[in-house]
């Protein structure tokens, strides 16, 4: 008896031993298979310019990861100008390391149409972030932009109240823009359901924060009772804000804007009351969209052009009320981080 146990426990051992060591582990194809594809590769990014927390956001989580898996991150600076832009990508596309994955932030629906496609016919995949364009890039990671709009309007609706003048301002960034044109379009969208609520100026700022000032000024000065003003894009809402400050009508106009979700830029200020609500963007979440579909493209052996992805950000409009300490991210603590390594 005391045999047939001993036999029945080793027997028991055995059978634990293999259940936890399964003997295909140690043939998992996935890890050389990634390695194989990835090691290498060069991803370029080219942004509307380098000098503002989105463009340096992204940078950030694209580096760190491109660089964990063996491939060379790098940036182009256009600082604004379409044609410095137009010059980036085309000495990217002719150089002899030429990038694999080319990520641009375009300025407007068809500026860098042919480039892109040249870009492709070279064998380079073209992702778009941020804005849309007249082009079939192999992926647009971004914002719902008339989506957005809808959430920005809504938001102004709300901050007026059933019982206030009714009376929207909008700053528009441009007439060319993708951001601008579909942001006023999904606007527009929601302010013809509430036909008591009436768009009394919509002028231009061309992305520019003192524009943006000069024109709400004016605007204020022509409808003093507006009860909110939509600024197309945070950069440019610091002059609209300080325009309503100018006004001494602090409290009494509920702005509201659109942002990439930088603590000083977006919650600092609707912390201290400067904005009424934002639209912010999940800039790390964008960031890994970004390099996931990195990833699935170099691996899928697909040749560029073929692919059309969209990978839209999900966005609310954030108040005060909704803030919680991971609300945003915090541009000086990345490049704390950058500098440590």
């Amino acid at each position: 008896m005391k045999l047939i146990r001993t036999l029945m426990a080793a027997a028991t051992a055995l059978a634990v031993t293999a259940f936890v060591a399964p003997t295909f582990a140690a043939d998992d194809p996935g890890p050389a298979a990634y390695a194989q594809a990835l090691k290498g590769k060069r991803v370029m990014l080219v942004p509307l310019a380098m000098g503002f927390d989105l463009a340096q956001g992204w940078a950030h989580y694209l580096k760190k990861e491109v660089e964990a898996w063996g491939g060379t991150f790098e940036t182009r600076d256009p600082n604004w100008v379409v044609d410095a832009g137009a010059q980036a990508i085309t000495d990217a596309i002719s150089s002899d390391t030429r990038p694999d994955v080319l990520i641009i932030h375009a300025p407007d629906l068809n500026s860098y149409s042919k480039l892109m496609k040249k870009a492709q016919a070279a064998g380079t995949y073209v992702i778009l972030v941020d804005n849309p364009a007249n082009f079939p890039a192999d992926a647009f990671v971004g914002s719902d932009w008339d989506r957005l709009g809808q959430l920005e309007a809504e938001a102004a609706i709300k901050g007026c109240g059933e019982n206030s003048s009714k009376k929207i301002g909008l700053v528009q960034g441009d007439q060319a823009n993708s951001s601008s044109l579909y942001q006023y379009a999904g606007i527009m969208k929601v302010l013809d359901k509430h036909p008591d609520f009436k768009v009394v100026a919509k002028p231009d700022s061309n992305w520019d924060a003192t524009t943006s000032r000069n024109v709400t000024t004016t605007m204020l000065q022509q409808n003093p009772d507006i009860c909110s003003i939509i600024d197309f894009w945070d950069g440019d809402a610091t002059g609209a804000s300080a325009a309503i400050r100018d006004a001494k009508l602090d409290g009494k106009v509920f702005l509201v804007t659109t942002g990439g979700g930088e603590k000083a830029a977006d919650c600092d200020k609707l912390n201290d009351g400067t904005y009424g609500a934002v639209v912010m963007t999940d800039l790390a979440r964008q960031s890994g969209d970004m390099n996931a579909i990195i990833k699935f493209l170099l691996q899928s052996g697909q040749p560029a052009g073929t692919s059309h992805t969209y990978i839209y950000t999900l966005e609310k409009a954030t108040t005060k009320a909704d803030l919680k300490p991971d609300s945003c991210w915090d541009l000086k603590a990345l490049q704390a981080e950058a500098a440590a390594k």
